[in-house]
C-alpha cells in the first residue's frame, strides 16, 4: 500500500463488500501531517500531547467450537502516531473477524494490538504501542454513561451567524485575574471529509488563564456545522485555535462524537502531559 494515501482513495462512500474472514490488509492509514500541515501545526513538533479514543461495539469472532463471541474494544490511539486509521476501513476489518476461529479474546486483543499498531506507525521509521481493552459480556453492565464535565454553554442564548470554522470569535480578557475553568457543549457538529455526511459530538474545554468569553466560544464551536474535517484535526484546531487566540496557560480539548458503523472517536488534545480522560459514552452515543 502507498505510503501517501489520500482520503479520495479509502472505501469512504464507496459500496463496499463485507469481509467475514479476518484481513489486516484492510486498514486503511491516512497520515495525520497532510491535514496538520494546513493548519500549521508541524507533525515533527506537535504543540500538544493526547490520543484519540475509540470505542468498537460491533466486534465478534468464533471460539474454537465455532460458536460466536461478542466484546466491546477500547482501543487508544497515541497522536504522535503519523497515520489515523479511516474509519470505514476499521469497520470493514472488524468484519472480517466474524467468521474467523480465535482461541480466546486475549487472541483477538493481540492481533487488534499488532495490527492497528503497524497501520499508524506504517512507513514511518518509527514504532509504538497502539492500546486495546477488550471487555467481554460479563462486564458490559460496568460501561458507565455520563456527560461530559463542565459549565453548560448552550445554557447561552447567542445568535449564530457562523457555520465555517471562524477562529476570530474567540476572544479572552487579560485585564481581569486568570481562572482556572472547564467548559462544554453538545452543540458540536461537523461532516465527513470525504462524504460529507454529518458528525454529531460534544466537546469540553478545560483551561487556566485569561477568562475565556463564553459566548464567543458557543458562537465557534457551532462554527463547525458546515465544515468538512475529520474528528482528529477538528479538535485539533480547536486546540491551536484557542491556544492562539485566547493565550491560556493550560488547555485541553476533549471531544466526544456519536457512533457510525459501531465504531466512535474521540479526540483528546492537552497542553501538558496528564492521564488520559475516561473513555465513558455520552448519552447521545
Amino acid at each position: 500500500m502507498s505510503l501517501d494515501n489520500t482520503p479520495e482513495q479509502s472505501q469512504l462512500g464507496r459500496s463496499s463488500a463485507y469481509a467475514d474472514r479476518y484481513d489486516p490488509t484492510l486498514l486503511f492509514p491516512i497520515a495525520r501531517a497532510t491535514q496538520r500541515a494546513a493548519m500549521g501545526i508541524a507533525d515533527d513538533a506537535l504543540p500538544f500531547f493526547g490520543a484519540d479514543l475509540w470505542t468498537a461495539f460491533e466486534l465478534s469472532w468464533l471460539n474454537p467450537r465455532g460458536k460466536p463471541q461478542v466484546a466491546i474494544a477500547h482501543i487508544t490511539v497515541p497522536c504522535e502516531t503519523p497515520h489515523i486509521i479511516e474509519s470505514k476501513s476499521f469497520k470493514l476489518y472488524l468484519n472480517s473477524f466474524n467468521n474467523s476461529v480465535f482461541a480466546d479474546a486475549a487472541a483477538v486483543r493481540d492481533t487488534l494490538r499488532a495490527d492497528l499498531a503497524e497501520a499508524a506507525w506504517r512507513g514511518s521509521g518509527r514504532s509504538g504501542g497502539i492500546g486495546v481493552k477488550l471487555l467481554t459480556p460479563e462486564l458490559f453492565d460496568r460501561e458507565p454513561v455520563h456527560e461530559l464535565d463542565g459549565l453548560d454553554l448552550d445554557r447561552l442564548d447567542i445568535e449564530c451567524t457562523h457555520y465555517q470554522p471562524a477562529p476570530e470569535l474567540l476572544k479572552s480578557d487579560t485585564t481581569q485575574p486568570a481562572v482556572t475553568e472547564t467548559l462544554t457543549s453538545r452543540l458540536l457538529k461537523s461532516n465527513c471529509l470525504v462524504t460529507g455526511q454529518p458528525d454529531w459530538g460534544s466537546v469540553q474545554i478545560r483551561y487556566s488563564g485569561p477568562a475565556i468569553d463564553q459566548a464567543g466560544l458557543l458562537a465557534y464551536i457551532v462554527s463547525f456545522r458546515n465544515h468538512n474535517e475529520f474528528h482528529e484535526p477538528c479538535a485539533e484546531r480547536m486546540f491551536r485555535d484557542i491556544w492562539e487566540r485566547c493565550q491560556p496557560t493550560k488547555l485541553a480539548v476533549y471531544a466526544r462524537y456519536t457512533r457510525r458503523g459501531g465504531l466512535d472517536i474521540n479526540p483528546f488534545r492537552t497542553s501538558w502531559p496528564q492521564a488520559l480522560p475516561l473513555n465513558a459514552r455520552t448519552a447521545r452515543q
